[in-house]
């Protein structure tokens, strides 16, 4: 059964930068994993997956700016996310996925209970 506990949410003032961890107990990493967002009013969507292999994936909107990583030693995945703005503000989540290359909130398990994060 695994479990994944997000931290590293805040407020931080557009330009500025945060990095989220997700710390994940019942099972060993590496595996696939991705961050979500639910921005306000709007539906969840896919930022940043890691493969277990390393290869990871980025959503348009965040290329150049959020890096996703993961420690094996330390069982975490984080998102170091850059020149924030505030269209970025909302309730970051992680989660895992059996299948490499969906964004596809369905195909994910897992889900942490998120961390939000306020640029402004």
């Amino acid at each position: 059964h695994v479990q994944l506990v997000e931290s590293g949410g805040g407020s931080v003032q557009p330009g500025g930068s945060l990095r989220l961890s997700c710390v994940a107990s019942g099972y060993t990493l590496p595996m696939n994993m991705g961050w979500f967002r639910r921005l306000p009013g709007q539906e969840r969507e896919g930022v940043a997956a890691i493969a277990g292999d390393g290869r990871t994936n980025y959503a348009d909107s965040v290329k150049g700016r959020f890096t996703i990583s993961q420690d094996n030693n330390e069982n975490t995945v984080y998102l170091h996310m850059n020149s924030l703005e505030p269209e970025d503000t909302g309730v970051y989540t992680c989660a895992g996925v059996r299948a490499w290359g969906t964004w596809c909130p369905s195909e994910y398990h897992s889900w942490g209970q998120g961390t939000q994060v306020t640029v402004s």
